[in-house]
């Protein structure tokens, strides 16, 4: 290629290599070093006017080195009189922090898009954004390349029976990503969320209240106390709808507003009573002209879980696609295990009137309940501060993760899709922490009996010890990533289950291309067999 310059990073030189390689050239000379107070320094070895530079610089370990690295060589460039300067980034650094996660966040890849600009790029080629909307960063042309089409080719001929294999996202943040690669393989796919149980103060004061927003009970008037109520207000509410009723009748009316008071947080079994019925007093027993009940206006309808008889006569199909477990510490334990969460609460609940809770908690299953229950509250004291549950679902990444090792919350896992006896493909943009894949691959193997899990992303990060711990991991079979990102070699050959695909060539044709003015959507089409 004529009029062309490939200067290489000290992120990744070895993709550099393959891409020049590929172009049937050889990288320019280009000598990068730091002076001993960690300053970086770049000197160009070759003539660049009026050349079209293309500069290869990843993201890697040592972001903010590469970073500032890149910027110098963009700007030697430009001021020796080059064309056309374009950054080949495999992997954006903070891509993931494209938005304000507080705030007094900073939107940091927006910044990284400006000082690119300043420095004096034209051009830049990515692969796979974290989010597709960053192009509207930068005030120059992005061509934001997908590893699609190079992994689907891949399943095609590696993944044996691929037809039958089910593509599942491990968060709802990336379903668009998996019902796309499903869509081309026309496959089924599915969904993995968690939800943490959080030990909230669970009080007389706010839980009751809350729990008829949250399960959307009509309730019948307000939480005064009886000395608040007029005669008036108190006789309609205890007049019987046909008049009197015999002794009988009442006697059974007053146990069953007893027993429905004690079960209303211990019985599962059936759904939440109204609480306001009371006890008839014979001294106000006055016949009126019975009134409706003033219902609260506002109620939020939830599918509310159905277990023992009334779960026998429910036949929907679809409701057998979904299957919950218990996640503690990351990872996926028995239902009769016992629960953090629970124990951390016990004291909040040791604080409800006796009438609610006159026996103890002893049953997993209704633990569970309760502490269900509890981050529902919790959440809604949530909203209060980010103002919507959107918020609260959309939080940090990392934080997530560390969420999944902390031994003190409980999360609740569900897997939608029907995965058993099939070979399941967990499909996100990158893998950096290794808690949310455990979670997932486990969940599918132990609760939704698939045979197979294989773990794909375009960029392979692997912060800390995520390659060891995915390779302990007797859920996952295959780790399947491209080489955007630099992985250590001794960590690569000491992976039994690592798979590294070649981006080497989508990138030297999309530099082939973008110098000779041709299109690029072949790029971005699917591989024929």
């Amino acid at each position: 290629m004529r009029q062309v310059k490939i200067f290489s990073g000290s992120s990744h030189p070895l993709l550099a290599d393959s891409i020049c390689e590929h172009l049937s050239t050889q990288p320019a000379k280009c000598e990068l070093k730091k002076f001993s107070n960690g300053e970086t320094s770049v000197q160009i070895g070759c003539s660049i006017r009026d050349q079209d530079i293309y500069v290869v610089q990843s993201g890697s370990s040592k972001v903010n080195d590469n970073i500032m690295e890149l910027l110098i060589m963009i700007s030697a460039c430009k001021g020796g009189s080059a064309n056309k300067i374009t950054a080949v980034m495999p992997y954006f650094p903070y891509s993931r922090q494209s938005k304000k996660k507080s705030h007094r966040g900073a939107i940091t890849a927006r910044m990284i898009a400006n000082l690119l600009s300043i420095a004096g790029v034209s051009h830049i080629i990515t692969v796979d954004l974290h989010a597709s909307q960053m192009q509207g960063f930068f005030g120059k042309p992005v061509d934001n390349l997908h590893a699609e089409p190079l992994i689907a080719r891949w399943i095609r001929h590696h993944v044996p029976n691929w037809r039958e294999a089910v593509v599942v996202s491990k968060n709802a943040g990336g379903t668009k990503r998996v019902t796309s690669l499903a869509d081309v393989l026309k496959l089924n796919f599915g969904i993995v969320t968690t939800d943490k149980r959080r030990p909230g103060n669970l009080t007389a004061s706010t839980t009751f209240e809350d729990m008829d927003v949250a399960f959307g009970l009509q309730v019948e008037g307000n939480l005064d106390t009886e000395k608040d109520k007029t005669p008036t207000e108190t006789s309609i509410e205890e007049a019987a709808p046909q008049g009197q009723e015999n002794s009988a009748d009442k006697d059974s009316s007053t146990a069953a507003t007893t027993s429905t008071r004690r079960s209303l947080i211990g019985n599962q079994n059936s759904r939440m009573p109204p609480r306001s019925v009371r006890k008839a007093s014979p001294q106000r027993t006055t016949p009126t002209t019975p009134t409706a009940p003033t219902t609260r206006p506002h109620t939020i309808p939830l599918s509310i879980p159905i277990y023992g008889e009334a779960a026998d006569e429910y036949n929907d199909e679809r409701a057998q696609d979904v299957i919950t477990g218990r996640l503690i510490q990351g990872h996926i334990v028995d239902d009769d295990y016992p629960s953090p969460t629970i124990s951390a609460m016990s004291a909040s609940i040791s604080t409800l009137p006796g009438q609610f809770l006159e026996d103890e908690v002893g049953d997993p299953a209704q633990s569970s309940a309760i502490s269900t229950t509890s981050s529902i509250f919790s959440g809604a004291q949530e909203k209060t501060f980010t103002g919507t549950f959107d918020n609260v679902a959309s939080s940090d990444e990392e934080e997530e993760e560390e969420s999944l090792q902390n031994p003190a919350l409980e999360h609740m896992v569900t897997l939608v899709g029907n995965v058993k006896e099939r070979t399941v493909l967990i499909m996100d943009d990158m893998i950096d922490k290794a808690a949310s894949w455990i979670a997932a691959a486990e969940t599918v193997v132990k609760r939704g009996g698939a045979k197979k899990v294989y773990c794909i992303a375009t960029h392979g990060l692997f912060g800390d010890d995520c390659l060891a711990e995915m390779e302990k991991c007797e859920c996952i079979d295959y780790i399947v990533v491209t080489n955007t990102y630099p992985i250590p070699i001794e960590s690569a050959k000491a992976t039994k289950k690592l798979v590294l695909l070649d981006i080497s060539y989508l990138l030297s044709e999309a530099i082939r291309r973008n110098h000779y003015g041709e299109s690029i959507s072949a790029l971005f089409q699917h591989y024929r067999d």
